[in-house]
């Protein structure tokens, strides 16, 4: 069952049950739809594409902020058999010109953040023929979401959407340098919906708190294994730890999914006395799962203390998995917690060597993950593909090794090893040892030139607010808790860049601190 029927479904089973929420904290908004009306509007947006030309195998580009209008337009597109192109809210107009010459969209659905850097570009969209515009004041040639929505069918398209149907074009966020474009199919959307629901038992009554973009594979893939039983979804778009806490106690959310920096935010506000527990009912709030990045194990032992009680689960995936769960920790696993985890529901994991054969247990090699999550390919780059894609096995990019148990743990990004002196250092294992200082809010760790080794460990520090650090606490940090050949050489206090989904962004920290330049051409 593709994704577009079960939001169908549950319009049949759930008609008049809340679907969404949608909280605006700053303009004290709160909107709200059933099931019914979200299918109903799904179904007029798919007529208003298909009225203006929009057929099966076509792209459009979904440009938006997270909103229920969001979900309404990519449910519409999907329906339409066409493939949806959402982007990164943070992609500027050459990154927009770079994606719309790989797609080749005919249509693009945008929010009123994005027009002036599709303005900027906007000649150079040659194949884009309709820019339809969700928002108060329609631009001068675009055409108006609501009215285009209002005056269509509510009935549905009757377009026909098969397992191995292309239906969308996802853009990775281009930590490693251009954005790459994953081609994924709707069994992949169904695996996706399966894993979560199963992974962390969600059920009819849940209200999970999304929160981070729903462009990005991650969030919406955690939404639909509530979208899979018809539970709610409180949609909030401003986060901070006061906001989070308020709509936890005042919606009854019960599932948040957070990236480390929120949840080290909520723990310092915890700390400062800034937020208190006891002001908020928090009673239904049963399970907290993060990912996306490396988790300091610090970070969930201090959560913790605070809620000895709630479940914890790491979930992993990337893009071309669609999204998390092909491996995961599990609640009742928590005294692993520093291990990604096993294999998720129907999925199956090895490490390999560069031959791509199994290695022993405790040694570091590749993750490869096999499963109906794998994406079809790279669109567009054949090569890779093939470089990617082996006999049906997913190659990661991440380094890993398992324990005696058989849980894996992530070493490193495959690209961000530093090799100094011919040994190799993964900084992920530097960074969750520098997490675990008291003053230490953020840190990176890269490798930097050096004429006698090739290269060096740096470091690249944010303390917490408020907080004075010196290279001098550092170094006697590092020589307590890392052996020589793995402690900072470099060390430098500035901000850790951050995409969307909470990773690192490597390259900036290159260019900047190293003077490695890491770029793309349109």
């Amino acid at each position: 069952m593709n994704v577009a029927e079960m939001l169908a479904r549950n319009a049949r089973m759930y008609p008049d049950d809340t679907a969404l929420i949608e909280l605006r904290p700053s303009k004290n908004v709160r909107n709200e739809i059933s099931w019914k009306e979200f299918d109903e509007r799904a179904n007029r947006t798919a007529n208003a594409l298909i009225a203006r030309g929009i057929r099966k195998g076509d792209k459009v580009i979904h440009w938006m902020m997270n909103s229920i209008n969001w979900l309404e337009a990519y449910f519409g597109i999907l329906r339409t058999g066409a493939w949806v192109v959402p982007l990164n809210f943070r992609f500027t107009s050459r990154d927009l010109e770079y994606c719309a010459a790989i797609a080749e969209a005919k249509v693009m659905v945008l929010g009123e953040e994005f027009v002036e850097r599709v303005e900027a570009v906007r000649p150079k969209l040659a194949t884009v023929k309709d820019y339809i515009f969700v928002g108060q004041t329609v631009p001068k040639g675009m055409k108006d979401f609501e009215a285009l929505v209002d005056r269509a069918s509510s009935k549905p398209p009757g377009v026909t959407l098969n397992d191995e149907d292309a239906c969308g074009l996802y853009f990775t966020s281009g930590t490693t340098g251009a954005p790459k474009p994953i081609l994924l199919i709707h069994k992949n959307m169904e695996c996706a919906a399966i894993t979560e629901n199963i992974g962390h038992y969600i059920k009819h009554e849940d209200n999970f708190i999304l929160i981070p973009p729903l462009y990005h594979t991650g969030a919406k893939m955690h939404w639909f294994g509530s979208l899979i039983v018809g539970g709610r979804a409180t949609i909030l778009t401003e986060m901070s730890p006061k906001n989070l806490f308020d709509a936890v106690h005042k919606e009854r959310g019960t599932v948040v999914f957070l990236l480390v920096p929120w949840a080290q935010d909520i723990l310092g506000a915890l700390d400062r006395g800034e937020l208190k527990k006891e002001d908020y009912d928090l009673s239904c709030w049963r399970l907290i799962h993060m990912g996306a990045q490396p988790i300091p194990p610090s970070v969930v032992k201090h959560w913790k203390e605070y809620f000895p009680d709630m479940q914890y689960d790491t979930t992993y995936g990337l893009s071309e998995s669609t999204g998390p769960g092909c491996v995961h920790l599990g609640i009742e696993n928590e005294h692993k917690v520093g291990a990604i985890g096993k294999a998720g529901f129907n999925w199956k994991t090895r490490i390999v060597n560069e031959k791509g054969k199994d290695i022993a247990q405790g040694e570091i090699g590749e993750l490869v993950v096999r499963g109906n999550g794998v994406m079809k390919e790279y669109y567009k780059n054949p090569e890779k593909t093939q470089e990617t894609l082996k006999d049906g096995w997913l190659y990661t990019g991440d380094m890993a090794k398992t324990d005696k148990e058989g849980f894996i743990y992530l070493v490193d990004r495959k690209k961000d090893v530093v090799i100094t002196g011919g040994e190799n250092i993964y900084p992920v294992e530097v960074e969750q040892v520098l997490q675990s200082h008291p003053k230490i809010y953020d840190v990176g760790v890269i490798g930097v030139p050096d004429e006698r080794l090739g290269e060096v460990v740096a470091a690249v520090i944010d303390p917490k607010p408020g907080m004075t650090l010196t290279e001098e606490e550092i170094n006697e940090f590092c020589e307590q808790n890392l052996p020589r050949y793995k402690r900072p050489r470099r060390i430098f206090f500035d901000k850790v860049p951050r995409n969307p989904t909470g990773k690192i962004e490597k390259p900036k920290l290159r260019e900047k601190f190293a003077g490695y330049k890491e770029s793309f051409r349109i």
